[in-house]
């Protein structure tokens, strides 16, 4: 860290970083209010937008939590071959493009889905995926994997002390235990995926089905891409970053709560193991629902790998040298800021959870219009955009190993004359090596699922692979939009594969 007694390293980088943030998401909201049309007002279109996204947002993650509760209850009560597979699973919804999350739902309950096909051969009429109930379906099948892994959080930190005091007593564990840690955890949980289905674009882009399924998102991509209505644009990105704000400011002061207190570590040893076919059930439920639609990606995926167009190759090698940038940016960034260290650090930090990534992108477009195409910046713009929004999940990777490499050796390096570049490579890069390269890993993944800003910005020239998936997929192209959904899969897993483990290679800690 930067502060304190014995700083080691300047604090202008993480001034600069701390700057850019504030350029990046308030300068933005500055310029989108400036433009806002404040005398026309909102009309009966935007008014429903907005019910539409708050009401969608409110059922995806109460129904989230309300599905991810039976299935963490059974894999915190079983142990069963694959399970740390399956958790691990759970543990990366982050990485899942949602735009190939998409395609494997349409896959499987869209119009060619084989659920339709099902319904079709016992003579049923089919079931459309679109609207309302798609939007939520979609939400459900992104989200549940990290409700999930949330909550589960919370069982394994009940002490085993508890359980074993609980089996002696022979009292009951749901009502004494279980449901105080749900109603500790079950807010928080609730809301940070309350505000992730807030800033869903790609879901309400693809799923959304017409102006009765409209997100204030899509309704802002809508006035500046078709309309180019820029003051109703610059209105509703107002409207959708105080929704985003309010939820993210909630989210800050309710969650990191702990209700169950200290243990002594010991392995959590369970008697209240209840009925094994309920835990099975909800275990191969959720297995069911999350694998298949990831499965049908990869089997109409694979036939047309060899026959997609050359663009699509050039969109991918686009969105590589994208995500590359944006990784190196924000790993960049979240150095910066915990290096400099402060409270002030840690608001900065949360500032881009408040601002999605179509507010940012539409303040950018404002501001840029005036003085060259925004089409021509669409590509580095995106990567700044990508690297800032990622930023808040690097920095709570690796702000803490940075405060407690200063709490450890500051007073040694400073003994030592250990400043600068030299106190960087000897002392903090060696010891933060996993959790940077995690995180260079996390932000490259988002990077290169993203579709939000670069669908406000680019034209064919800057399209990138999610853009080209999403244009053969409105062309119903739907073969190549697998094949282009199952190659950015496998981008995405690699490029958080080659970081993670190029982080952890030959880390000291």
């Amino acid at each position: 860290m930067a502060r304190g007694a014995f700083a080691v390293t300047p604090r202008w980088p993480g001034a600069l970083t701390g700057a850019l943030v504030l350029v990046l998401t308030l300068g933005t909201l500055a310029a989108v209010a400036l433009r806002a049309q404040w005398d026309g007002g909102l009309s009966t279109a935007d008014w429903a937008a907005i019910r539409f996204t708050v009401l969608q947002a409110v059922v995806s993650a109460g129904l989230s939590v309300l599905l991810a509760i039976p299935v963490s209850r059974a894999l915190a009560r079983r142990r069963f071959a694959g399970r740390q597979v399956l958790i691990t699973l759970l543990g990366a919804p982050f990485l899942l493009p949602v735009i190939v999350a998409v395609l494997g739902l349409l896959s499987v309950f869209g119009r060619g889905g084989i659920l339709n096909a099902g319904l079709g051969a016992l003579g049923f009429a089919p079931l459309s995926v679109y609207g309302f109930h798609g939007v939520v379906l979609a939400h459900v099948f992104f989200n549940l994997p990290l409700a999930t892994r949330l909550i589960l959080q919370g069982w394994l930190a009940i002490p085993a002390e508890r359980f074993r005091l609980a089996a002696t007593l022979n009292a009951p564990v749901g009502r004494l235990l279980e449901w105080p840690m749900l109603r500790a955890v079950g807010p928080g949980v609730f809301l940070v995926v309350f505000l992730i289905c807030l800033t869903s674009f790609a879901v309400a882009l693809t799923l959304g089905g017409g102006p009765r399924a409209t997100t204030v998102e899509l309704a802002i991509y809508q006035a500046l891409r078709f309309d180019f209505d820029l003051g109703r644009a610059a209105l509703l990105a107002c409207v959708q970053f105080s929704l985003c704000a309010g939820a993210a400011v909630v989210v800050w002061r309710i969650t990191g709560q702990d209700a169950m207190g200290a243990g002594f570590d010991r392995v959590v040893q369970r008697w209240d193991r209840g009925r094994a076919i309920v835990d099975g059930l909800a275990i191969g439920l959720a297995a069911i629902f999350l694998l298949v639609p990831l499965g049908m990606i990869v089997l109409r995926g694979l036939p047309g790998l060899g026959d997609l167009p050359a663009s699509v190759w050039i969109a991918a090698g686009r969105s590589i040298v994208v995500a590359t940038i944006s990784a190196t940016l924000c790993v960049s960034m979240a150095l910066s800021l915990a290096l400099w260290g402060g409270r002030a650090v840690a608001v900065i930090g949360v500032l881009p959870l408040a601002a999605s990534g179509l507010v940012v992108g539409t303040g950018a477009f404002l501001i840029v219009y005036p003085f060259v195409n925004p089409a021509r910046l669409a590509l580095p713009m995106t990567a700044l955009v990508n690297a800032t929004l990622a930023l808040p999940f690097v920095l709570r990777s690796v702000a803490p190993a940075v405060a407690g490499i200063q709490t450890d050796f500051g007073r040694l390096g400073a003994a030592l004359g250990l400043r600068g570049w030299a106190w960087l490579r000897i002392a903090v890069l060696p010891r933060i090596a996993r959790p940077l390269g995690f995180g260079a890993g996390l932000a490259a993944a988002l990077s290169m699922g993203d579709l939000g800003v670069i669908a406000l910005f680019a034209g064919d020239a800057q399209e990138t692979l999610p853009l080209a998936m999403y244009r053969l997929m409105g062309a119903y192209r739907m073969e190549s939009a697998a094949a282009a959904g199952l190659l950015l899969l496998a981008l995405s897993l690699l490029m958080f594969w080659i970081c993670d483990r190029g982080g952890r290679v030959d880390a000291d800690m």
